[in-house]
C-alpha cells in the first residue's frame, strides 16, 4: 500500500509539472498535496515495516518527538490543503453568473455534508477512537488497523478520488506514458 501511495502521488506531481494546461490553482494546490500526502505517510510507515521486518517496537524518545511533529504537520497541511482546494472550487464553480441555475444551494450543501461526513469518518473517526480508546478495552490488532486506515488508506485513495477521476489529468498522463 506504501508503494501504491508514493507512486499515485508521485505520477500526479509528474503530470501536472509536465502538462502547461495543468498549470492552474487548481493542480497547483492538488499538487501540493501530493507532496503532502508522500510527506505524509513517509513519517511513519518506513519505521513501522523495519519495526514489523526486525520484530523490534523500539522508538527512541527524539525518534519520536521528530516522527510525532511530522505527523501532526503533514497531517495538519493535508487538512488545510484539502480545505484550500474545496474553496477553490467554491469560488470556480459558485460564483459564476450561469452556473448557479445549475448548482443550485441545496445541492452544493449536499455536496458539502457528503464531504464533511466522508472526512469525519475516515479521517477523525479512526484517529480519534485509537486515541480515546479505553486501556482497558484496548485491542492491539484493532487499534493497528485503525492507525494504517487513516496513516495509509486515506493518502493512498486521494490520487484516485481527486486526480484520477478528472479528464485533464488522465489525458496528461497518457500524454506522460507516451
Amino acid at each position: 500500500m506504501y508503494l501504491i501511495t508514493f507512486s499515485g502521488n508521485l505520477l500526479i506531481i509528474l503530470a501536472i509539472v509536465m502538462d502547461s494546461h495543468l498549470h492552474t490553482p487548481m493542480y497547483f494546490f492538488l499538487s501540493n498535496l501530493s507532496f503532502v500526502d508522500i510527506c505524509f505517510t513517509s513519517t511513519t510507515i518506513p519505521k513501522m515495516l523495519l519495526n514489523i521486518q526486525t520484530q523490534s517496537k523500539v522508538i527512541t524518545y527524539e525518534g519520536c518527538l521528530s516522527q510525532m511533529y511530522f505527523f501532526m504537520l503533514f497531517g495538519g497541511l493535508d487538512n488545510f490543503l484539502l480545505t484550500v482546494m474545496a474553496y477553490d472550487r467554491f469560488v470556480a464553480i459558485c460564483h459564476p453568473l450561469y452556473y448557479m441555475v445549475i448548482m443550485n444551494p441545496k445541492f452544493c450543501g449536499i455536496l458539502l455534508l457528503a464531504c464533511w461526513l466522508s472526512v469525519v469518518s475516515l479521517f477523525y473517526g479512526t484517529g480519534f477512537g485509537v486515541y480515546l480508546s479505553s486501556a482497558a478495552l484496548q485491542n492491539s490488532r484493532a487499534s493497528a488497523i485503525a492507525s494504517v486506515m487513516y496513516t495509509v488508506v486515506t493518502p493512498m485513495l486521494n490520487p484516485f478520488i481527486y486526480g484520477l477521476r478528472n479528464r485533464d489529468l488522465k489525458q496528461a498522463l497518457r500524454k506522460l506514458f507516451s
